[in-house]
């Protein structure tokens, strides 16, 4: 026998890749051209040059046992010194290489942060609209996700409801801004009220409780003025989980890091908990080759101008044609309303155009879809005329 938890993870897609292969589905029945696949958040800009040159005089400079091989289990020393010296620079903050733990991509650094805080009973919230793997992530760690939806006028917290979901049993709040799915960067007066309020909460039930900031959208940002808050300025029990993916078009490669600020209560605790979270899960020793990139590349973006180009050239079309569209300062998604309050009958229609969108429900958030702008110029102009179609449909 196996793990019937297991067995149903891994012989059930999520619905964005179900989504996903349908498109393959369909590219192979009627032409890729003819497909307007907008399911995956897979970057479609290249990696900056950058990439190419560290690559190479990596490949062709450096003892192959030694690029090759083993680091040290949480990264090498100069790769993890050189987060540090970035993230000072741009933060003002005072980390060494001993605050940071190399991983395998976000994910990584969210199943390890997320196990290296476990607690018996613990619960930890999620801000819908969420990424939909948060609640995997929450469950795999013995913890019990409690949603809480974000104000629909802007998507920024809604505080009335996160007070009512805060108790003794809470032990995190996973914060990802910009936000998967709909672009919303939470502003600084939200965070510093979010830092208010857990300060209060932690107070009132005398425990630690920690934001788990999700960021691998951080330099994806395209609104002139919009900043985004990084988080341990403001809020001490802060673990920050970042990932090279997005900025530098790395998705494949699976690369990023954890951060455990140093004003974190007991941080040392927390830092080799999450050392001992990554040798449990098996994820010690983040990729050799990539760790050694990070050095040569760290800052840099790949030409994340096509990104705010495909957004601006969807939003116009899409608020011309009747469409509410929550507003995109980041990342690489759009979250609109779907025209009937049953988003999945929604999208079953959008298939009709060859439109393929991700039903909000996916995200904690229904009578939404999701639509990932994360390709090529080209498909977003043609894609246009079938969304006019589709709010025809409607009229």
């Amino acid at each position: 026998m196996v793990s019937q938890k297991m067995y149903e993870l891994g012989s059930r897609r999520s619905e964005i890749r179900e989504l996903f292969e349908y498109g393959l589905k369909r590219k192979a029945e009627i032409g890729a051209e003819n497909v307007y696949d907008f399911s995956l958040g897979n970057p479609s800009v290249p990696a900056p040059e950058c990439v190419k040159e560290a690559l190479s005089d990596l490949v062709l400079n450096t003892d192959p046992v030694v690029l090759h091989g083993y680091t040290s289990a949480q990264g090498a020393p100069d790769v993890r010194k050189a987060c540090a010296d970035y993230v000072n620079a741009n933060f003002g903050t005072k980390y060494t290489a001993d605050n940071f733990y190399m991983t395998v991509g976000a994910a990584a650094s969210l199943t390890i942060s997320l196990s290296a805080i476990s607690e018996e009973n613990g619960e930890v919230i999620i801000l819908a609209p969420f990424f939909p793997e948060y609640i995997v992530f929450i469950n795999q760690a013995g913890m019990t996700p409690v949603t809480v939806k974000c104000r629909e006028e802007d998507f920024q917290i809604d505080f009335d409801a996160l007070k009512k979901a805060i108790n003794k049993n809470t032990k995190a709040i996973i914060v990802n801004s910009p936000n998967n799915p709909s672009g919303v960067v939470l502003s600084e007066d939200t965070i510093k009220k979010l830092a208010s309020v857990l300060n209060e909460a932690e107070e009132k039930y005398g425990k630690d409780i920690y934001v788990i900031a999700d960021e691998p959208y951080r330099e994806l940002v395209y609104t002139d003025g919009v900043t985004v808050p990084f988080i341990p300025n403001y809020y001490n029990n802060t673990i920050v989980c970042y990932s090279f993916s997005k900025s530098l078009s790395l998705p494949g490669e699976r690369i990023g890091y954890v951060l455990v600020p140093n004003t974190a209560n007991k941080w040392q605790d927390v830092y080799f908990a999450v050392c001992g979270a990554g040798r449990s899960l098996g994820f010690v020793c983040a990729p050799s080759l990539f760790q050694r990139i990070v050095p040569k590349c760290i800052g840099k973006t790949a030409d994340i101008g096509v990104y705010k180009k495909n957004r601006d050239i969807l939003c116009d079309a899409l608020s011309k044609y009747g469409y509410k569209v929550a507003q995109p300062d980041g990342a690489f998604y759009l979250f609109v309303k779907a025209l009937e309050e049953n988003s999945h009958a929604f999208c079953e229609k959008a298939k009709k155009y060859e439109l393929l969108l991700v039903p909000g429900d996916s995200f904690g958030y229904p009578g939404y879809v999701r639509i990932s702008y994360c390709v090529s110029t080209e498909m977003i102009e043609k894609s246009l005329p079938s969304f006019e179609k589709l709010a025809n449909e409607y009229k």
